[in-house]
């Protein structure tokens, strides 16, 4: 599988690919076909690969089933990256801009106790 290829084309490719090499009499097995599609999954999908493996048998799994099954998988993998995008954006960022005055000290202080009282009820 290469890098930002979704599943529809991978699946495709690896079918051209299984189709011209029985066209030369290089004939694989069902069980082959799903290993060999678990093993070209790139490292962020390994997760769904263990799952596929340790709650399916391989032997029987059909093609189509484990298809529908990384779908879905890359579905939910999108719908994820895009709820955090949302997310990212909703978030403000807000900065305060800090000025100094030459006041008094008397007047000085006063005002720094009550800034410092108001800041910290808005806290």
């Amino acid at each position: 599988m290469n890098e930002n290829e979704d599943i529809k084309s991978m699946f495709s490719r690896f079918t051209n690919i299984i189709n011209a090499l029985q066209a030369l009499d290089k004939i694989y097995s069902n069980r082959e076909m799903v290993r060999k599609i678990l093993r070209c999954l790139p490292r962020s999908w390994m997760p769904k690969v263990t799952a596929i493996e340790e709650a399916k048998n391989l032997n029987v799994l059909a093609l189509e089933d484990l298809l529908g099954s990384l779908m879905t998988h890359e579905l939910s993998m999108q719908k994820k990256d895009d709820d955090e995008e949302k997310e990212k954006k909703k978030k403000k960022i807000v900065a305060l801009k800090s000025s100094q005055t030459e006041d008094s000290e008397d007047d000085d202080d006063d005002d720094d106790d009550e800034e410092l009282a108001f800041i910290t009820r808005r806290f």
